[in-house]
């Protein structure tokens, strides 16, 4: 089986879409599927490079915006499109942009079957520039990728059943498959017998308005134990400096008496702070699945999730203690000082937490991911 994947930006860090795709392919090699990479140049080293090299698509307006996401649009070169197109046996879309609407309609008059993934909302791109609240913006945009890209495809991996129901009520026309991203085994290295160091409160992920770190800057005003949290913010993005500037203010008016922590790590790196930490918090108001909160998960910090309406990743906790409406602060307090407050209930629930994340493991998605391949080629 010879697939080609089509992303803009393949090789990109601190986006999780590319980090998801490469993982992806990766395992599916690993499986003995000939996968083909088409997508724009690797900027970051000279090596690895994708198997057709796409030139750079700028927008003239939003390229320093786009490139602060750690993101980057790709050319739709048709002669290396259809170079690529025709060497596939199935062509598989990462996103529903300019390139693969092209590439769905050289695969349509090529006759190549095509799958897709469903990595992102429309509100994910229009909340950097504010307008995630627009509903028409919004349902335009969707309209132009079901129509341009997604109704093109026989089958769509939708990582949550909240991407599911989403698809169906725009009454997408291929069969929707609900295959999580997943994540890649990890030896558990949660050590609990260090008492001397501040409760650590961990927030990963792009630091984007979508992702409204605020709301747990917020909470800590509102937190009872809020002098023995200490915050980290591990991820980079638009809005750094307006997080960073935030949770500095707490500590400089006493509200938190250890400094807030900021890095962006490698994946080893989030694997080793996730097991020193003791919760998670997720307050996204709009994700796809939220790979960071899984792979969290698994070294059994104890989640706080947002349950928002354009957001999956509240499938993950495991009973309401881990649950927040998205964008209380209050609330996210509270849950924050219970978890304090009980530290023998947080030890138990680390464990069920980390036993909770075998069934996100990427080898159980590859093969289903595989099985989806197969229909739509079959077919």
């Amino acid at each position: 089986m010879k697939v080609l994947f089509v992303v803009n930006n393949h090789y990109a860090t601190g986006n999780g879409l590319s980090a998801s795709c490469r993982r992806t392919v990766e395992y599916l090699r690993k499986a003995g599927v000939e996968v083909r990479v088409l997508s724009g140049r690797n900027h970051e080293a000279e090596t690895p490079q994708p198997d057709y090299v796409l030139k750079d698509f700028y927008f003239p307006v939003f390229e320093k915006l786009i490139e602060s996401h750690g993101y980057q649009f790709a050319a739709a070169e048709k002669n290396i499109i259809m170079e690529a197109v025709g060497w596939a046996d199935l062509v598989h879309l990462e996103e529903p942009f300019g390139l693969q609407r092209r590439v769905a309609k050289i695969c349509r008059k090529m006759h190549k079957p095509m799958t897709a993934t469903y990595h992102l909302h429309p509100e994910n791109l229009f909340c950097s520039v504010h307008l995630g609240w627009f509903s028409p913006l919004n349902r335009a945009c969707m309209l132009l990728w079901r129509n341009g890209a997604y109704d093109y495809c026989s089958d769509i991996q939708c990582p949550t059943n909240h991407v599911v129901a989403r698809a169906r009520s725009w009454n997408f026309k291929a069969r929707l498959h609900h295959i999580s991203n997943g994540i890649i085994p990890e030896v558990y290295k949660r050590k609990d017998n260090d008492t001397d160091r501040p409760f650590q409160v961990v927030c990963i992920g792009r630091l984007a308005v979508e992702k409204d770190p605020w709301t747990l800057i917020k909470a800590m005003r509102y937190s009872k134990h809020a002098d023995k949290i200490q915050l980290y913010f591990a991820g980079r993005g638009p809005e750094a400096e307006s997080v960073r500037k935030a949770a500095d203010a707490l500590y400089e008016e006493g509200i938190v008496k250890y400094k807030p922590l900021f890095g962006f790590h490698t994946r080893e790196e989030l694997s080793s702070l996730s097991a020193r930490s003791d919760v998670y918090v997720h307050c996204a108001t709009i994700e796809v699945e939220g790979l960071s909160c899984l792979e969290s998960l698994e070294q059994g910090t104890v989640p706080v999730i947002a349950k928002a309406h354009f957001s999956g990743t509240d499938q993950f906790a495991l009973d309401r203690r881990s649950l927040f409406k998205a964008g209380d602060a209050k609330g996210l307090a509270r849950k924050i000082d219970y978890w304090y407050e009980h530290p023998k209930e947080l030890h138990e629930m680390a464990a069920k937490y980390a036993a909770s994340t075998k069934e996100y493991d990427i080898s159980q998605s590859i093969e289903q991911l595989i099985g989806m391949f197969e229909m739509a080629i079959n077919e």
